[in-house]
């Protein structure tokens, strides 16, 4: 910086040189300064992709980061720039050496009225800088932007996941149809039901064992009920090609181990929010404490409660059925002797169920992982309610358990 101290001497003096700005060409000559300073975010260590490498600031010859406020500048630059103008600084700003300073990357903090004057003589825009209120709206149309993107990301997606082909259609129309013709009442359950009496589940109660109490007439009402629900779920695996070609023993030993997980799905997606029930074998409704004091204990609680979170995902028949079809064709279950078989059964169901979701678009994020862990939970109330019947069977009198009831929970593996 060189300064005149002379007082009487002529004194001549030039305009300010700015160093030389190398002229560049836009990758994009489409690109609009909109554009490009919509591209310009402020993330530490981002450099735009229209950028030269190691490109200086037209201020200050910087490292610059993006076109800010219509030139190619630093963060420093750009930030002083927006401050002095949205606090209207500039007027105040002043120059001890006749505005004659050079700007660069080490002098720059050092004279205001020169760099701000820098700035306008590159052509940085004073009216693209926005105050309070405009930016805060601006940052939020830019947050309602990247959802709205993120949306049409995931319905783009979801519209690319695959559907069923037309063999797999084949095999939920069949499934779906063998579900129909076992499935008591069918949709007009809410219609054909009735209401357990409230003074059942609320009598006498038998003590047991384990501090437990059973109300023996609701017990007697429940095995009722039952026996013919079995007899359904047995009639639908028959319905299937897939199940009726293993043998006699793994398709025994497959019906056991899936009877309570079947009955209680059918069951759960007959939950009615309004009067608190579930409807069982699509004909009788009963309340939690009525089916828990009728011998279920904690197993009522998991079929309600299995109810009230499947009744956001409004499942269909066809989903219904292919749910049955998966816990039928169950490889895992002790004794079975066509496990691979049985195992490519139930990824044939598993396949043709995940592309069936696919084809309903339901709009709860990660649907098909969510329903798959409602089969995982259905396992587990089998497996509880094996362990209750075993229970049960030795603190009831054994002329309450009807033979089919016997037959199917006798012998189950806990």
């Amino acid at each position: 910086i060189q300064v005149c101290s002379a007082v009487d001497c002529d004194v001549i003096f030039f305009p300010p040189r700015w160093p030389d700005v190398p002229k560049r060409k836009r990758k994009n000559s489409q690109c609009s300064v909109k554009s490009m300073s919509a591209l310009s975010v402020s993330v530490p260590g981002y450099i735009p992709s229209y950028l030269e490498k190691d490109e200086p600031c037209v201020v200050c010859g910087d490292k610059a980061t993006g076109y800010h406020y219509r030139c190619i500048t630093c963060e420093g630059c750009k930030g002083f720039f927006r401050r002095t103008i949205q606090k209207n600084l500039h007027p105040s700003y002043s120059c001890k050496y006749e505005s004659c300073c050079i700007i660069d990357k080490i002098t720059r903090n050092q004279c205001q009225l020169c760099r701000f004057k820098k700035c306008i003589s590159v052509g940085m825009a004073m009216d693209l800088v926005l105050d309070d209120s405009k930016r805060v709206a601006k940052r939020r149309l830019i947050e309602e932007n990247r959802e709205k993107r993120k949306r049409e990301e995931m319905v783009k997606t979801l519209n690319m996941r695959p559907e069923p082909d037309t063999a797999e259609w084949e095999l939920i129309t069949m499934v779906t149809e063998a579900h129909r013709h076992t499935n008591a009442q069918g949709s007009s359950w809410k219609q054909k039901r009735k209401f357990m009496p409230d003074d059942i589940g609320q009598g006498p109660m038998m003590p047991t064992s384990d501090g437990d109490k059973v109300d023996l007439e609701a017990f007697s009402e429940f095995t009722k009920i039952m026996t013919p629900a079995i007899t359904r779920v047995v009639d639908f695996a028959k319905k299937l090609p897939m199940f009726s070609e293993l043998p006699c023993e793994d398709q025994i030993i497959l019906l056991k181990g899936c009877c309570m997980e079947i009955m209680s799905l059918r069951a759960a997606v007959r939950y009615d929010p309004e009067s608190e029930t579930l409807t069982l074998n699509g004909e009788m409704a009963v309340k939690r404490e009525q089916l828990k004091n009728g011998g279920l204990g904690v197993v009522s609680d998991a079929i309600f409660d299995l109810g009230k979170s499947l009744a956001q995902f409004n499942l269909d028949d066809s989903e219904v059925a292919l749910m049955q079809a998966v816990l039928l064709m169950s490889s895992d279950r002790s004794g079975l002797t066509s496990v691979e078989k049985i195992e490519q059964c139930q990824e044939a169901y598993l396949l043709a169920f995940e592309h069936y979701i696919n084809y309903r678009k339901h709009n709860i994020p990660h649907f098909w992982p969510k329903l798959l862990m409602k089969v995982t939970d259905l396992r587990m109330i089998g497996a509880c309610h094996a362990s209750r019947f075993l229970h049960m069977k030795v603190e009831c009198p054994n002329e309450l358990f009807p033979p089919l009831f016997l037959e199917v929970f006798e012998d189950q593996e806990v």
